[in-house]
């Protein structure tokens, strides 16, 4: 006889924080967005709300089209060095900051006054710097507490495609543990190199 019970099964992966808190954080930040739209509206009146949110918007546009032709010109400039044999400054000269200042750019497109005020802040050189000094020393340490199997080996992942429709996951392990091979082996090849 049976009792209906369900078996009991195991516990799913645990979630992550982040995955945890992004969504709370969303939610928080569009609530308090209406919210301070609605208090300057009542205070300032409609009219006033919307001047501010097409001023953001038309503000955040001339922002993220100087921010991109500033980048082709310096990727231009770059890629022209290169070609004449000159070598390449690793940081051109005021090239730092591209990325802010389109995140800037967007954050003002977006409608809202707290997203106008970050915005803001991005436009600011020296927010940008700052902001770029730690992206950059997070990014180092990053990469060097990166262990095997991480991005620095993403280029010997495989999938394989299966007549069926399913994929496979895995590696492409060598036996000899170098990136490539320099002689003519006629042993299997991985299916991502030359």
């Amino acid at each position: 006889m049976t009792t209906g019970a369900m078996p009991p099964t195991a516990p799913g992966p645990k979630r992550s924080r982040a995955r945890t808190l992004v969504p709370l954080g969303i939610a928080a930040w569009l609530v308090l967005e209406v919210w301070l739209l609605t208090l300057v509206a009542g205070a300032a009146g409609g009219l006033t709300v919307f001047a501010l949110l097409v001023g953001g918007a038309v503000l955040g546009g001339a922002v993220i089209k100087r921010a991109g032709r500033r980048a082709f010109r310096t990727l231009t400039e770059t890629l022209q060095r290169q070609q004449g044999g000159h070598p390449a400054e690793t940081t051109p000269p005021g090239s730092s900051g591209n990325g802010f200042l389109m995140l800037g750019g967007l954050l003002l497109m977006i409608p809202g006054l707290i997203s106008d005020a970050a915005g803001l802040l991005l436009l600011a050189s020296p927010v940008r710097s700052l902001l770029g000094r730690y992206a950059e020393r997070s990014l180092e340490r990053r990469m060097r507490a990166a262990g095997p199997g991480s991005l620095g080996d993403a280029f010997q992942q495989a999938r394989i495609h299966r007549p069926d429709g399913k994929v496979v996951q895995g590696e492409v392990i060598r036996e000899d543990g170098g990136p490539g091979r320099s002689s003519g082996d006629d042993g299997p090849r991985s299916p991502l190199t030359p």
